[in-house]
């Protein structure tokens, strides 16, 4: 079907359902950070395949929200579909909210799949609609309320990837202790019951992992904690014959996926389960409607931010292994750029194929561990960009490749962005990365007290361009897991609180942090200097415990690209000790040229 006869059948399933507007989120049934095909509804009811997005249709109009960064593609992706692209931020540009306020009134209904919108933003559409006397409805009857899927016919299946199990020689703690400690934490709240729905935390738990979303190691489930019991909801055909006896050997029961709604809503009225708002979805938190919910962060999220000395050991081992690829590849880059030709050009996705495939020759390398960004010269100023067969520039001997990326190994994630000069630059781009460098460099060298969160750094990496009246307009940092999702909470670095996110937490030791303070110039070029930092513990005196920072990432930053005289004497040796560490952790990864390419990239400035 083409679009404008899908939303002609979308709106006849709405009139069955007495449903006025129709809300398609982009989110999986977990509010995953990468959707699986099972569930890009919104995609194959607008045409529109951008990774972010909301489409409302109504019986007369549709619309789709999106950001700055699809405004073009949308633009050509909606031609003639008789949906309107609706610009997120541009002026006169309503939010969803404002626009359900104004054009949903008594009587109206607003319909969506609730397995697919956060119980927060459920809340909220709530809020509105009952000021206006529309109502929401998310489900039908005792199942889900799935129109989008009702016209779907072709629809792919959703992933059943094979489940494996991690060993305790990797994770460091064993299934029953992390079921032990769940419990305790249950236990100081006065729960006898908690939802899991967050598949990192779940992975996490159970020393599993999986394939069913892109990049991230986990697989489709829900987890539920009764007094008696330990349920996981799932797709058995996941798992083998032995995954599954073992699991049974610590308690856990395999339950059908699509069971945990009916399961919530069998908890005896009245008992107090504990569950996390911003993970659970809406469908399951109005399952949920005769229990006592007690509203915290889930138990495990603190826990596993938290590496312990077997995952701090193996972090390190990834990032030599990653430190070692990355180093090969700007090697090659600048090997190329120096013999430039332009009948023949290096491509951003030639960046992206050759980067994966030093990568894959490390020994344990699973995965990228996100979509590589590789955006040459005005594609940098795009904070997300990552190319596309329509979008792919030629690299040339000058300006800047900004890569950001990273690895999945047995031993760890990896993230790391270099900005790599590719020939002559302009005085004002080697300016402009010299102030990064310094935010990134002041950053990791911070000496603090224990009880600080990510809010009282942020302006070391901030403060360099501060002082001269600029900033960039994105978190500095956010945390990572091991062998898990790229992008963790709960620790950050930002100085602004975010409405309707949770407060800061205390640095802890063994938390892996980003530190990746930024610069764009909107049609020239991108500046961004990221490293991974593991939080460990310092001195300890009469002033309390003291703390400091780790560097876990191990390449070079880019020589070519710094003015001396904008180090300070402190800034200068941060940077020589940092190239010093290097070269000795990397080089005997290396040989002939390669080592001696990275002997000249770590010289003393």
């Amino acid at each position: 079907m083409t679009v404008p006869e899908k939303l002609r059948a979308l709106r006849a399933c709405m009139k069955e359902e007495g449903i006025d507007a129709w809300l398609v989120p982009t989110d999986d049934f977990h509010g995953s950070e990468y959707v699986g095909d099972y569930f890009k509804c919104r995609e194959y009811l607008t045409g529109f395949t951008g990774s972010a997005g909301t489409a409302l249709v109504m019986m007369d109009s549709a619309y789709l929200w999106t950001d700055g960064r699809y405004f073009l593609q949308a633009a050509q992706q909606l031609s003639g579909s008789g949906i309107e692209l609706m610009k997120t931020g541009a002026e006169g540009v309503p939010t969803i909210e404002e626009f359900l306020k104004q054009h949903l009134g008594a009587g109206k209904v607003l319909g969506y799949d609730g397995r697919c919108l956060p119980s927060s933003k459920g809340a909220a559409l709530r809020r509105i609609l009952e000021k206006t006397g529309a109502v929401c409805k998310n489900s039908e009857g005792s199942g889900p309320l799935d129109l989008t899927g009702r016209i779907w016919k072709a629809r792919p299946k959703m992933s059943c990837a094979p489940v494996w199990e991690f060993p305790d020689e990797y994770t460091g703690k064993s299934r029953a202790k992390k079921l032990h400690d769940l419990r305790s934490a249950m236990s100081g709240e006065e729960c006898g019951y908690h939802i899991i729905a967050s598949l990192d935390d779940i992975a996490w738990l159970l020393n599993l992992r999986g394939n069913d979303i892109l990049h991230n190691p986990v697989f489709l489930s829900f987890f539920e904690v009764t007094p008696e019991e330990y349920l996981l909801y799932a797709q058995e055909d996941a798992f083998s014959e032995e995954i599954r006896n073992r699991l049974k050997q610590d308690g856990i029961t395999i339950r059908p996926y699509e069971e945990i709604y009916r399961a919530a809503e069998e908890i005896p009225a009245g008992s107090r389960v504990l569950i996390d708002a911003s993970s659970i979805n809406d469908a399951l938190w109005t399952s949920l409607c005769a229990a006592k919910c007690i509203y915290r962060r889930n138990p495990t999220t603190a826990m596993k931010a938290v590496k312990n000395p077997v995952e701090m050991e193996h972090m390190r081992k990834a990032h030599v292994k990653d430190g070692a690829a990355v180093c090969r590849f700007i090697f090659w880059l600048k090997k190329r750029m120096r013999e430039y030709d332009p009948a023949h050009p290096v491509t951003e996705l030639d960046v992206v194929e050759k980067l994966l495939e030093f990568r894959r020759e490390q020994e344990h390398f699973l995965d990228e561990s996100f979509e590589t960004i590789a955006a040459y010269g005005p594609d940098g100023a795009i904070i997300h960009y990552s190319p596309t067969a329509a979008s792919n520039r030629a690299l040339a001997p000058e300006s800047f490749l900004l890569l950001d990326s990273g690895g999945q190994y047995l031993e760890g994630t990896t993230d790391i962005t270099r900005t790599i000069a590719c020939g002559k630059l302009t005085r004002e781009e080697k300016e402009i990365y010299t102030r990064v460098l310094r935010g990134n460099l002041n950053l990791g060298a911070a000496r603090f007290l224990h009880g600080c969160t990510g809010m009282a750094f942020d302006y070391l990496a901030r403060q360099p361009f501060w002082e001269i009246g600029m900033d960039y307009n994105h978190g500095t940092g956010h945390g990572v897991g091991f062998l898990l999702n790229v992008h963790e909470g709960p620790n950050s670095f930002s100085y602004k609180i975010m409405q309707g996110r949770p407060l800061p937490c205390v640095l802890e030791e063994g938390m892996v942090t980003s530190n990746e303070p930024g610069f764009y110039l909107e049609g020239r070029f991108g500046v961004r200097c990221e490293n991974l930092i593991l939080c460990v513990k310092d001195e300890k005196n009469s002033y309390g415990q003291f703390m400091h920072f780790e560097n876990l990432t191990l390449v070079p930053w880019e020589l070519d690209a710094v003015v001396p005289d904008l180090l300070n004497e402190k800034e200068r040796a941060l940077l020589n000790d940092y190239h010093s560490l290097v070269y000795e952790k990397i080089s005997p990864c290396l040989e002939g040229e390669e080592r001696e390419w990275l002997r000249t990239a770590t010289r003393p400035v």
